[in-house]
């Protein structure tokens, strides 16, 4: 195991776990923490506040027209799995939150929530907002013309939660179409989704872990090295778990968008065929897989996150395991540069590809990005060179 893995890893848990728990070791045995919940509220501004958020002209009446303060707006319990005895007191931290502005229509927040007992907190990711009306209902006003919301998740920690908030803000999406097919006489299947949420959004990460074991450095191998993937004889379900994984697992979004699909192409011509998953079976059979001992180790690190049973623990290993493959990158990239002038260089960029794990991978990324750069090629083809004399267990 890299030291650099095993402390990052210790230093992430330790942190989640002290964040999602709170307060002393006599409150967490007093008060454990909940399960997920969800809130639903109705907002509704003021006349005086629409005015504001139509304002222009610069005044400080109309810095906080998103979110108005005081009387201007009010909140209504629309839905709630919540206990009744905490749900004013969640509406109340709501409120004073609204009324402090910087809450933007469609742009989820998270923060950490107090209720019912001192010192004990979770994380709460909340996002206002708004609900076009179907053309048979709305009116001449063209304020009457939409609904506005306010939806609240609560489960975790601060920290858990800000990991999953641009997948709780697509999340938002799907609750507004679902809300559209109600309002079309549909299914009530509202609350049904928002009760869902922590399973649909947290969850898959964990689910993924748990059904592939030691074969997940197939799965991460695949997700480093952007391969396609083709699940077959698999349930919904669990095909949409391990897509949630692989795109949370790439580089995407990391590495330059051109290199990624080069990259990607580069991979499809080489290998002729997508990594197939089968599902048939109760144990999944992966063919045309590959792997290297970088992802063995992070599969080790999961499997071991798996013992406490954090689902935030997944997403952070995750992330963890996507810094450490950009910082290689970038170290095997200066090696690089630096080789084209100092042939010294180039013997510590062999030596590097070879104790990093993930030398099969970092090769072709950076093959791919120099593609077009004379010195830096000649360097790349070199050590392609020097790389196939070297057993590919040394990866």
């Amino acid at each position: 195991m890299l030291p650099s893995l095993q402390e990052s890893l210790d230093g992430d848990e330790k942190e989640l776990e002290s964040s999602e728990e709170g307060g002393s070791a006599e409150e967490r045995r007093l008060e454990p923490p909940p399960s997920s919940h969800y809130c639903l509220y109705s907002y509704r501004g003021s006349r005086l506040a629409q005015q504001r958020a139509d304002s222009d002209d610069g005044s400080p009446s109309g810095t906080n027209a998103e979110t108005p303060s005081g009387d201007d707006f009010s909140l209504s319990l629309a839905d709630t799995n919540l206990p009744s005895e905490l749900e004013p007191e969640l509406c109340s931290f709501i409120a004073k939150r609204l009324s402090k502005g910087a809450v933007f229509e469609g742009l989820g927040n998270v923060a950490s929530v107090e209720l019912r007992t001192p010192g004990y907190q979770v994380g709460c990711y909340y996002c206002l907002f708004r609900q076009e009306k179907l053309l048979s209902q709305t009116t001449t006003d063209s304020e009457h013309n939409c609904s506005e919301y306010v939806v609240c998740f609560l489960g975790g920690s601060e920290k858990g939660l800000e990991l999953f908030r641009l997948e709780l803000d697509k999340y938002i999406q799907g609750l507004k179409n679902n809300m559209n097919c109600e309002e079309r006489g549909g299914e009530n299947h509202v609350q049904s989704y928002l009760s869902s949420w922590f399973e649909d959004v947290v969850c898959p990460i964990q689910r993924v872990v748990h059904l592939f074991q030691e074969q997940l450095t197939f799965l991460l191998h695949a997700a480093l090295s952007y391969t396609p993937v083709e699940v077959k004889e698999s349930d919904e379900k669990t095909k949409r778990d391990i897509h949630r994984f692989l795109s949370v697992a790439s580089l995407q979004g990391l590495i330059h968008e051109g290199t990624m699909t080069s990259l990607c192409m580069a991979m499809t011509e080489e290998q002729h065929k997508s990594v197939i998953i089968d599902c048939s079976s109760s144990q999944p059979q992966f063919h045309n897989a590959g792997s290297n001992r970088f992802c063995e180790d992070w599969m080790q690190a999961f499997l071991n996150g798996a013992e406490g049973g954090n689902p935030f623990l997944f997403r952070q290993i995750l992330e963890n395991f996507k810094l450490k493959a950009i910082q290689d990158t970038n170290n095997l990239k200066r090696f690089i540069r630096q080789a084209e002038m100092n042939h010294y260089a180039l013997f510590k960029c062999y030596m590097f590809l070879k104790n990093c794990g993930s030398g099969d991978i970092l090769l072709k990324i950076v093959k791919v990005e120099h593609e077009e750069m004379p010195e830096a090629k000649s360097v790349v083809a070199v050590l392609e060179e020097f790389m196939k004399e070297t057993p590919t267990q040394s990866f």
